[in-house]
């Protein structure tokens, strides 16, 4: 299938598709740094630098791919809704599809969507596609599936010629189960929250972010089974995204190199995409026996779909596979930089104001670790305890 890929960002999207088989023919970025990046990395592919201004799709586009802004609908941005500044581009892709009427639409945004405002971004996509004659289905995916890292994203696929049911409900398999300690397993959070969130990950890291609460692109910290904190470089958190390493590079042509880490936490999962662009290629047959009627009080589920006479909510997990994989210390190929002190401090004074729960013992290492950065002497770390890591409200 030939791809027109629209808010592109580094490509994830289309990268994932292209795995799959599928020919990227037009991608679509308004950020500079974004598009040295497509630039370097589709050295064949038309690079429109405008949605706005893109006036119609190349002929023969099977597959329109989206990924539009999630700064409007994401429960770390404004909240605006889709009709904020950012988010309300996405009225272009529909305006594009207009005039092309290609076979598939694939979007993709944040899960928070399907709660902000009671769901008006997810209805007004579901209305947009049935008054376009569109099937469609969405369900949220946990980019765990396939790495360390914990993402959660809607992907809602329309189809004119098919049921994206079939692509998108007929592939489950959940995580075996794993007892994770602080002295056995590597745990992620944010050094920027510790007041209203932690985001802690058991084995994984936390979702890569574009920015953080206090306003600069930042990545997570990661506690290590030896008890030393380190935020990961930049190369292993493209890793976390199932993007080649130093996939982002050519943006420090254009940009800062703290833009990376802006690309990559904006960045669609690589495998997730490519596990879509397989099934398009080979299609399953959902089992309708797993629907059940939409909630009555108006919120949207995890996963649904509509045919234009109805709308139902489909009952799968957010995995549709589980790769196994070796832990998350062990995933780690550059070591990544100690939390600095500062950092530290700032986040441990934080957890101080809050009412937030934290895993048993992580209070502890963290002090610790603060006092190791004062007397110099990091590499004498004692082992956290071997005690299982509790779930932590956040």
């Amino acid at each position: 299938m030939r791809i027109a890929g629209l808010f592109a960002g580094v490509g994830g999207l289309d990268l994932g598709l292209a795995g799959a088989g599928h020919e990227p023919a037009i991608l679509c970025e308004c950020w500079e740094p974004a598009q040295a990046v497509l630039r370097a990395r589709f050295h064949d592919v038309s690079i429109h630098s405008d949605v706005r201004t893109l006036a119609s799709l190349p002929t023969g586009i099977d597959v329109v791919s989206a990924g539009f802004p999630c700064q409007d609908l994401s429960q770390a941005g404004n909240t605006a809704g889709i009709d904020g500044a950012r988010s309300g581009l996405v009225n272009h892709v529909f305006r594009l599809i207009d005039r092309s009427r290609p076979p598939w639409v694939l979007i993709e945004n944040v899960s928070f969507m399907l709660a902000l405002e009671r769901g008006a971004a997810m209805r007004r996509l579901v209305q947009a596609f049935e008054d376009r004659g569109y099937v469609w289905a969405y369900r949220v995916v946990n980019s765990r599936a396939y790495l360390p890292q914990r993402r959660e994203r809607v992907y809602m696929l329309a189809s004119r010629c098919c049921d994206p049911a079939d692509v998108l409900f007929v592939d489950e398999q959940l995580p075996p189960p794993c007892r994770t300690a602080l002295d056995t397993h590597a745990h992620g959070f944010y050094w920027t929250e510790g007041v209203r969130g932690l985001g802690w990950a058991e084995d994984a890291i936390p979702t890569l972010k574009n920015g953080s609460t206090i306003g600069i692109p930042s990545p997570p910290a990661i506690l290590l089974p030896s008890g030393k904190i380190i935020t990961p470089d930049i190369r292993d958190a493209e890793r976390l995204q199932g993007l080649p390493e130093n996939w982002t590079e050519p943006a420090e042509a254009v940009a800062r190199p703290s833009s990376r880490w802006t690309l990559v936490g904006n960045a669609v999962t690589v495998d997730v995409a490519n596990w879509i662009g397989n099934r398009l290629s080979m299609p399953g047959q959902f089992d309708r026996s797993r629907t059940r009627a939409l909630p009555s009080n108006g919120r949207w589920p995890r996963a649904a779909r509509g045919d234009g006479r109805e709308r139902v909510m489909v009952e799968v997990t957010d995995y549709p596979e589980w790769r196994a994989r070796e832990p998350l210390h062990q995933f780690l190929d550059h070591g990544g930089r100690p939390l600095s002190l500062r950092a530290a401090t700032g986040f441990r004074s934080r957890t101080k104001r809050s009412r937030l729960r934290f895993p048993q013992g992580f209070l502890a290492v963290l002090d610790g670790y603060i006092d190791q950065i004062e007397c110099g002497s990091l590499s004498s770390l004692p082992a956290p305890s071997s005690a299982p890591t509790p779930m932590v409200a956040a």
